[in-house]
């Protein structure tokens, strides 16, 4: 079965890929490759004209001569979700190339029991894993033909099951081979996502923003789930793909226990928008990089 991302119809497919591809090149080429091979990381799921540069951050860390899998964990926007879903296809398309979804580790994960089959409704609506397939297939192009994804599509997760699901991949975030990519936007701010958190004590509300999404992303960076959920209950910063960075935070944790060590850095932040009154609204962009060492 195949899921057409990424791929209108009405376009040539070649044309648009040609397109796509120079975009991308051109956010690629401006950005350093300072904490390379990644082992996962954290990168915005909006439309490019808003996140494409601040994405490339992210993606210019992960090395393709090593990378044979890559997983891809977005948030669900659209359907309730109190578990994590598989997809029904087999590939996803994309205006540069087509990527193979990974059968035997989807019948791996399948077997847990811990895991939901979405609808290829569900998968063709969803854009959080969406819009990291062609920076995915930007990213490995040199190496095409030798990865395969694994699109993971994580639902309102208690900690608990954040828990739970941080096990699980911990032994394939282990696997230098692996990939981690977590798809998550920061904060959405104004009146209409019903956030309108305000520190006077920042100046501008787009500052009083950025100190509330930079309070977050420095407790990321510390690897510390429970921090990170204590962060989320107490400000409440509408970060929607929170629940992939949990399970991700509880996988690194996992592997701490064995004496792995690991380094996460945010590279670039970026807002749609600087707000200055409460009519006005933004979401904030983040792009990060976990390593091993």
């Amino acid at each position: 079965m195949v899921c057409n991302h990424f791929v209108p119809f009405f376009l040539p497919r070649s044309t648009l890929g040609s397109q796509l591809n120079a975009q991308l090149e051109g956010w690629l080429s401006q950005v350093p490759s300072t904490v390379r091979p990644a082992r996962a990381i954290i990168a915005p799921h909006a439309g490019y004209t808003y996140c494409g540069s601040c994405a490339a951050y992210a993606y210019k860390q992960v090395d393709p001569s090593v990378t044979r899998r890559v997983f891809i964990l977005g948030p669900s926007h659209h359907v309730p979700l109190s578990r994590c879903a598989l997809s029904p296809a087999e590939i996803y398309r994309t205006p540069i190339y087509d990527l193979k979804i990974d059968q035997k580790v989807y019948a791996d994960l399948w077997k847990t029991g811990m895991f939901e089959r979405m609808s290829i409704q569900t998968d063709e609506d969803e854009h959080s894993i969406e819009m990291h397939l062609p920076y995915t297939a930007k990213a490995m192009e040199s190496h095409k033909d030798e990865f395969s994804i694994v699109p993971v599509l994580v639902g309102a997760l208690s900690e608990s099951k954040e828990q739970e699901y941080g096990k699980l991949f911990s032994k394939y975030l282990a696997d230098p081979a692996n990939l981690f990519v977590i798809s998550s936007d920061f904060c959405h701010w104004g009146q209409r996502f019903r956030y309108t958190y305000y520190d006077e004590s920042q100046g501008e509300i787009y500052r009083s923003i950025e100190h509330l999404d930079k309070m977050g992303m420095g407790i990321i960076e510390q690897l510390d789930p429970i921090s990170f959920s204590n962060y989320l209950k107490k400000y409440h910063n509408t970060i929607c793909g929170r629940h992939p960075i949990g399970v991700l935070l509880n996988a690194v944790a996992e592997l701490k226990k064995t004496g792995v060590d690991m380094n996460f850095s945010f590279l670039n932040y970026a807002q749609s928008s600087q707000c200055r009154n409460w009519q006005d609204s933004s979401v904030s962009y983040a792009a990060g990089a976990l390593t091993v060492h």
